[in-house]
């Protein structure tokens, strides 16, 4: 495993993701802080199923 999701709550008590490499690098982040816990892993599990196929679009 290259990565791994962390859950935490940020300083105004929202849930927030990211997506942190063993490096120690942030590949990704929720950019927004969740009302629950429950809508922050539902954030992390639409990124599961939705980013394995992405493309690559070049501006």
């Amino acid at each position: 495993m290259s990565a791994t999701f962390e859950l935490y709550e940020d300083k105004e008590g929202k849930y927030r993701w990211r997506l942190r490499h063993t490096n120690g690098n942030i590949i990704a982040d929720s950019g927004e802080g969740y009302a629950s816990k429950q809508k922050a892993k539902q954030g992390i599990e639409s990124v599961r199923n939705n980013a394995a196929d992405a493309g690559i679009e070049e501006q």
